[in-house]
């Protein structure tokens, strides 16, 4: 009976499932089953008792039968009852760390896959899968485990007692069953394809809500209230439809085992009245042990005929959860890895190219050969997409080159350690990200062993102790979520902190001065310049006035660099970075 209700599955993938979890929790699980067998060895025998009861009190003669017979429904009942509690402690527990185990598993795997699994999904989508995909897998295995343990042996216990009792009306009574699962099978086959639609349809809920929570001044700004609105309507109003949908098949089961239940019970009712099948000594109790055991088997096989229809809903979240664990990883640390040397920091690509996936058509790099020397300041610049930034995800190793090496002091970063090469570099992006928490947890990202003093003295290099300290709780003040409660130049600034702190050899800077006002870039400025001191530093920017003063400049187009040198040789050039130099300072005559 079990299998057949697990017919069509994804064997392998459920097998794998249970295989992986079941394990873990096998002493939860194996009280719970254990809780569950006695829950249906005493479902079983309270039925069978019915017999006795109805006996005993017509032939009331008999008190210590009488008695007997009322401890041991008590004994049943007891046993029954502290089963139950045991089941339900024992298959929760088991559950909620299935639930937390597969959670850190999927943000474990998720922290290994580099930007490009991001940017081909969205953050609704791994959402969605880290949450409802755990859910789903206990949800799985909580089915299976209550149905073939529970339900399934209760549902035996039931029959046995029911066909000990009365065989003849007992066969008769479950020719029924074949006319229930011929009925579930029809509305199984429509549950897949609802279940999916309805997560992708949670999903786009999920989105809407991140995007209104991110863009909510420019909602406001372009009154767009209404628009979202709509969008937002119409999306909850599909999930309701979806979820109708899914209510009605699911709820089908029931009048179906309620029809034909009752045909079962009035068939076999009538029968007995009748007594077309010969003279009979069955006694008042055996009959009422049989009815009872008739009735009390409709729950169990209720559930065993739903329980495809949960299994099935179940493995669609389970599936979206092995999508994300079978992704393969791209960029790994090889198991040879070594620690950078300890060099200052030289930084060279060896005809490096780079092109987003498969596609050969759209190269980001051609063939890159740059030295970037150690202690020097070399400033990226040229038209968007030029690959400036390219260049620094390939250093962080956010990517792999398609082909050629970036070496570090040497050392190809596809051999490096990652903890290693993440000592090694600091980096302070355009959009500066701060972690929800206090001004010193996020300056301490850093170096978490970093003492007072040295958090003090990161702040005042990068012209952030003075707003600082005004702030009511100082370096303990709770900046909000992605620092909300600071203005953008004061981010910026907490983010330099973070990285003077970490006090690396390589510094990334990509256009960390592009969003503020002139008072909050002098500033940045000013802590930029103390925190490229003495190290190798790449910064890429569009306001030129932050690069000017760079030991070298690269300008980028179409991934290749078309100009390299000083700010006075490329003036000379009279070439794109002069004509970029004249655009932003109106000087057509600045070099002369």
């Amino acid at each position: 009976m079990f299998e057949s209700f697990t017919a069509n599955l994804n064997r392998k993938m459920l097998v794998r499932l249970l295989r992986e979890n079941f394990g873990l929790q096998k002493f939860s699980y194996g009280v719970a089953i254990c809780a569950m067998i006695v829950i249906a060895i005493t479902t079983a025998l309270t039925a069978w008792i019915m017999a006795d009861i109805i006996d005993t009190m017509v032939e009331s003669g008999d008190r210590f039968k009488v008695f007997t017979v009322a401890a041991a429904v008590a004994l049943i009942f007891t046993v029954k009852g502290v089963a139950t509690y045991v089941q339900v402690v024992f298959l929760s527990r088991a559950g909620n760390s299935i639930v937390a185990a597969q959670q850190q598993k999927l943000y474990d795997n998720i922290l290994q896959h580099g930007i490009a699994f991001f940017s081909e999904r969205g953050v609704s989508d791994i959402l969605n899968r880290v949450t409802l995909s755990a859910q789903s897998a206990r949800s799985v295995i909580d089915t299976i485990v209550m149905g073939a343990v529970r339900d399934l042996l209760t549902l035996i216990g039931l029959i046995v007692v029911m066909f000990y009792q009365q065989p003849t009306l007992s066969l008769f009574s479950i020719i029924f069953g074949p006319i229930a699962i011929i009925g579930i099978r029809k509305i199984l086959s429509r549950v897949g394809s609802i279940v999916e639609a309805q997560i992708a349809s949670s999903k786009e809920i999920i989105k809407i809500i991140q995007e209104t929570s991110a863009g909510i001044r420019v909602i406001k700004a372009f009154a767009l209230e209404e628009r979202m609105s709509q969008r937002m309507g119409q999306a909850v109003s599909t999930v309701e439809n979806r979820s109708n949908a899914m209510a009605r098949l699911s709820a089908a089961t029931s009048p179906l085992m309620e029809i034909l239940s009752g045909f079962a019970i009035a068939s076999v009712v009538a029968l007995s009245a009748v007594n077309i099948f010969g003279e009979s000594t069955t006694t008042a109790g055996e009959l009422m042990s049989f009815v009872t055991a008739l009735l009390m088997a409709y729950e169990p096989a209720k559930r065993l005929a739903r329980m495809r229809i949960s299994i099935e809903s179940g493995m669609i979240g389970v599936g979206m959860m092995y999508q994300v664990l079978d992704t393969p990883i791209t960029i790994k640390e090889v198991s040879d890895a070594v620690p950078l040397p300890g060099g200052a920091g030289a930084v060279r690509f060896k005809d490096v190219s780079f092109q987003y996936g498969a596609d050969q058509d759209k190269p980001i790099l051609k063939h890159l050969d740059i030295e970037f020397k150690a202690g020097q300041t070399t400033a990226l610049v040229g038209p968007s997409g030029g690959g400036k930034s390219t260049i620094i995800n390939l250093i962080l190793r956010l990517y792999d080159p398609t082909s050629g090496s970036i070496e570090i002091d040497g050392c190809d970063l596809r051999a490096a350690r990652f903890d290693s090469l993440r000592d090694k570099i600091a980096f302070v992006g355009q959009e500066t990200f701060l972690f929800e928490g206090t001004v010193r947890h996020n300056i301490t990202l850093g170096k978490e062993t970093a003492t007072e003093a040295e958090i003090i003295a990161a702040a005042k290099a990068a012209n952030a102790h003075e707003f600082i300290t005004k702030m009511p709780q100082g370096y303990d003040a709770d900046i909000g979520e992605n620092g909300f409660a600071l203005s953008g130049g004061q981010r910026q600034r907490i983010a330099i902190a973070r990285a003077i702190l970490r006090d690396s050899a390589i510094l990334l800077m990509d256009e960390a001065t592009s969003a503020l006002d002139s008072e909050s870039e002098h500033l940045v400025k000013e802590a930029l310049l103390r925190l490229s001191e003495g190290r190798t530093t790449i910064v890429i920017a569009h306001r030129l006035s932050t690069v000017l003063s760079a030991d070298q400049i690269l300008v980028l187009k179409e991934g290749e660099v078309i100009e390299q040198g000083k700010l006075a040789e490329l003036l000379e050039l009279d070439g794109v970075f002069r004509t970029l130099y004249d655009l932003q300072y109106n000087q057509p005559d600045a070099a002369s």
